[in-house]
């Protein structure tokens, strides 16, 4: 079975039981009927800004190739980045780091279907991801990213606000890491910017731009809408116990 069929069904069924029943994040604005009010004005922090912690999903349209909806052109990928990505969607997924359960990184762990919840703490954000218990941490005390860091899968981010969206910019990646579920190639030069605005109580839309011109001639833009999940809840994830598919991937 292709692994990415694979990686997929198991997210739709995590997915599904991320939940405590009857247990409401405290503050969330209620219709009549006692269901979320996702439409309601965007919750604030003391310091006036944008409220963006809870658990989120992603939605579930870009997993599989983050430029899916863009124009022709819109990426274009250096000679040897189109070669390898042309290779991972011939041979189906089958060298795919996740398969191993190693991190997926950014961007892909904001647009695979598991939730991720953000916390607020003074001077961080953190990101928990339930894909493989990953999290990462956004720095908000004004440092500079490292000018010669060790190499990491989700990489290093410090954020600032740009009025009510947060800017975070991320850099410090390995090479290894895939940008999505098809393949899409990295190197150790990827730059990458997000761009989180809380439209209303129930939605963030995200908007991320990937600058690598070791893997790119051009930085390009992707989008998503994330949605709230104020009855939801992060749940274990468990990737490598009686793993028993990998080994049959035959790829092309």
């Amino acid at each position: 079975m292709n692994l990415r069929v694979i990686v997929t069904l198991s997210l739709f069924s995590a997915c599904a039981f991320a939940q405590w029943p009857n247990k409401m994040r405290p503050g969330t604005p209620l219709l009549a009927d006692g269901t979320p009010n996702l439409s309601a004005p965007v919750p604030k922090m003391a310091d006036g800004h944008p409220d963006l912690s809870g658990v989120w999903q992603p939605e579930l349209t870009r997993v599989g190739n983050l430029a899916r909806d863009l124009k022709p052109g819109e990426v274009s990928m250096q000679p040897w980045a189109e070669t390898l990505y042309k290779h991972r969607q011939e041979t189906l997924g089958k060298e795919d780091p996740q398969g191993l359960c190693v991190l997926s990184g950014v961007p892909r762990e904001d647009f695979v279907p598991y939730p991720f919840k953000i916390l607020n703490s003074p001077g961080v954000m953190v990101v928990l991801y339930e894909a493989l218990h990953s999290y990462r941490q956004i720095f908000m005390d004004g440092r500079a990213l490292p000018k010669s860091p060790n190499p990491a899968w989700m990489g290093y981010s410090i954020g600032r606000w740009e009025g009510d969206t947060l800017v975070v910019e991320s850099a410090g990646f390995n090479e290894m890491g895939w940008l999505d579920n098809g393949g899409h190639p990295n190197t150790e030069s990827l730059h990458l910017t997000e761009r989180f605005h809380r439209r209303d109580f129930g939605h963030i839309d995200l908007q991320v731009t990937i600058d690598d011109p070791k893997a790119y001639t051009k930085p390009w833009t992707v989008s998503i809408v994330l949605t709230a999940m104020p009855e939801g809840e992060l749940i274990e994830y468990v990737c490598d116990e009686n793993e028993k598919d990998f080994k049959h991937l035959v790829g092309k």
